[in-house]
């Protein structure tokens, strides 16, 4: 399958996720830690991107970076490479230290900004090596969190303003929002269209003038719930998700089945967890999906029913 284009465009928002390549570790101690962040600062002066949010974990690294005009690729290309180099010397070893093609989503930035930053902040706690986004030290969270002597490469400035113009205030109000008990659920943060963008009907429809409709034709991932799927079908064709998951060859039932199965595979629900669901062998739902071109105005009802209970 041919690999999607990156969508890039000056003043872009992006969560970029690296991997280390097979999950190996990228960072054996802190000086690689610190080296990484220089490069990471280097970088930043060339290409003048703004940063919102960093952490650095043993095996993957995630980065809250607005573009402005140097595009995304151009600035992980450089960042990556220098840092490979830098290992690769280190520890005489050779070829790719990350994996492959790192994840960049586009994110709607008025609606994602505070929820990205805090999600990146508790990373360490939800992997439960630190109990508070505070006890991490390879993270930007210190940058918002307390005044700092030295410069730091994090752009602040617009994060704390959204709690107050006054910025002993807006620290206080920063802690206090990473404190508090309401967690970024990982769904909110990977609920995106086309694995590409995150963001609400508006700004996708931006998005889509900038990259000339090239996401006309997908779906949020996991926008709803296999039993929502279900109630859906049951209502269009009088299918029970109970006759789903029992045995039998009834054609109606068989029906809902196969569209159950492309709905739910047009949602982003892998094969696996819909032969879960409806207890079926993944052999079957494998064969569903084959189905897909006859059966394409079926599908488009149960789309449409699933946005009209909104």
């Amino acid at each position: 399958m041919a690999r999607k284009a990156r969508i890039e465009f000056e003043g872009a928002l992006y969560h970029v996720i690296t991997r280390g390549n097979q999950r190996q570790k990228i960072f054996k101690d802190k000086y690689d830690l610190l080296k990484y962040l220089e490069i990471l600062a280097d970088y930043k002066k060339r290409y003048n991107y703004y940063l919102y949010a960093y952490i650095l974990l043993n095996n993957h690294i995630h980065l809250l970076i607005e573009t402005r005009e140097t595009p995304l690729s151009k600035i992980l290309q450089g960042i990556n490479q220098r840092y490979t180099m830098y290992f690769n010397r280190k520890y005489k070893t050779a070829g790719h230290l990350f994996q492959g093609r790192y994840k960049a989503i586009l994110c709607e930035k008025d609606s994602y900004l505070l929820s990205l930053i805090k999600y990146i902040h508790h990373n360490p706690v939800r992997a439960r090596i630190a109990k508070t986004p505070a006890e991490y030290k390879w993270s930007s969270h210190h940058g918002y969190a307390k005044k700092t002597s030295k410069e730091d490469i994090i752009d602040t400035d617009q994060v704390l303003r959204i709690f107050s113009e006054d910025k002993t205030e807006a620290r206080k109000l920063y802690r206090a929002f990473m404190g508090d008990a309401i967690a970024v659920k990982k769904d909110d943060i990977y609920s995106t269209i086309d694995q590409r963008v995150l963001g609400g009907e508006l700004f996708v429809e931006k998005v889509m003038q900038k990259c000339d409709g090239d996401l006309r034709q997908t779906r949020r991932e996991k926008e709803y719930a296999l039993r929502a799927i279900a109630r859906g079908i049951e209502k269009l064709f009088g299918v029970t998700l109970k006759q789903i998951q029992q045995k039998g060859k009834d054609r109606d039932v068989s029906l809902g089945r196969k569209v159950l199965t492309l709905v739910a595979k047009e949602y982003g629900y892998k094969g696996k967890e819909i032969a879960e669901f409806t207890r079926k062998d993944p052999a079957i739902v494998t064969r569903h999906l084959k189905e897909k071109k006859n059966l394409e105005g079926e599908i488009k009802k149960v789309i449409e029913t699933l946005r009209e209970k909104r």
